[in-house]
């Protein structure tokens, strides 16, 4: 009963690490007032940069910074589109889920040669593995326990890092600002689009490195659309936890859970009837939807969410 216990924690986490750190990189986005609905890109982008760093240098920790350096890169396109020339932020953000969707799928046959699906490359051991500790040199609870990616450590530390940033920093008040009421904060002397960009940026790199855990952590390769809506899921999850990184990190568990109940859920039979498979993979989804039709109470966002800033109109 331990070990199965101890099993769906570790998936748990496992599931919800890609949701918790991108879901804290959308609150920083968002709290400067840029809507970011291209995180499912910049996951994919991260995924299939991270595999392509792994590549061609053997080294999955390389790949890692390769994910989270091209979505950043990523995701200044979103930032230049928004900030800069104004456009919708929502149009902007689904025209680049659809680009990095045909662009990864069209990059993978050119360096493979197979369409879909990259080549197996190397991934990040979990930390039994890091440390030398094998089956036999350790209890056999403790290696269990220890069986995990340390891309989770990172993200949890990421989560708590980010609650010091955005609530007790002088960045973070100017970030919340500039998001709450532009034209007040560029009054104040702060520089607006600066500031936009950084949460924009501050997005993709996170987005990029949950992209990685995916395509290193959890696979080992790189699938077409392997992000499988986890970025809209991060968005869920940043909406339910009310803009604040524990919260989200909360939420992102409850949805990990629910994802991890696929691996452990084979089949379930209610009243006699046998409950096909793919309703257990709908699991998360419909979780999704339920909570956010009515189970989170009134979520207020920033006040300038969405709204272009243009500093010649200011009063």
């Amino acid at each position: 009963m331990e070990d199965y216990a101890l099993r769906i924690i570790i998936s748990s986490l496992s599931m919800a690490a890609p949701l918790f750190i991108t879901g804290v990189g959308a609150i920083f986005s968002e709290r400067c007032g840029i809507i970011n609905i291209a995180l499912e890109a910049m996951m994919l982008i991260g995924a299939f940069a991270g595999v392509i760093g792994t590549y061609y240098t053997s080294s999955p920790w390389i790949g890692v910074l390769c994910g989270v350096a091209a979505a950043g890169a990523f995701s200044v396109i979103h930032a230049l589109i928004c900030i800069k020339y104004k456009a919708n932020q929502v149009v902007s953000g689904v025209a680049l889920n659809m680009l990095a969707s045909g662009l990864t799928v069209f990059l993978v046959e050119i360096i493979f040669g197979i369409r879909g699906t990259s080549d197996n490359v190397a991934t990040i051991p979990n930390i039994n593995a890091m440390l030398g500790f094998g089956p036999a040199t350790l209890d056999s609870f403790l290696y269990k326990a220890l069986d995990f990616s340390p891309l989770i450590l990172i993200g949890i530390a990421i989560v708590f890092i980010a609650d010091t940033v955005l609530f007790k920093t002088v960045f973070g008040l100017r970030l919340r600002a500039v998001g709450e009421h532009a034209k007040a904060a560029d009054t104040l002397g702060i520089n607006v689009s600066k500031m936009r960009y950084f949460g924009v940026i501050i997005s993709g790199l996170l987005a990029g490195l949950a992209g990685a855990f995916l395509s290193l952590s959890l696979s080992g390769n790189f699938r077409k659309d392997m992000t499988a809506g986890r970025g809209y899921i991060a968005l869920a999850a940043m909406i339910i936890g009310k803009w604040k990184p524990v919260n989200v990190f909360a939420a992102s568990l409850f949805f990990g859970f629910a994802q991890a109940a696929e691996t452990f859920v084979t089949s379930l039979v209610i009243f006699g009837y046998i409950v096909p498979p793919q309703l257990i993979q709908m699991l998360p989804y419909v979780l999704t939807l339920v909570i956010l039709a009515g189970f989170i109470g009134r979520a207020v966002p920033p006040h300038d969410l969405g709204i272009p800033y243009s500093k010649e109109e200011k009063i």
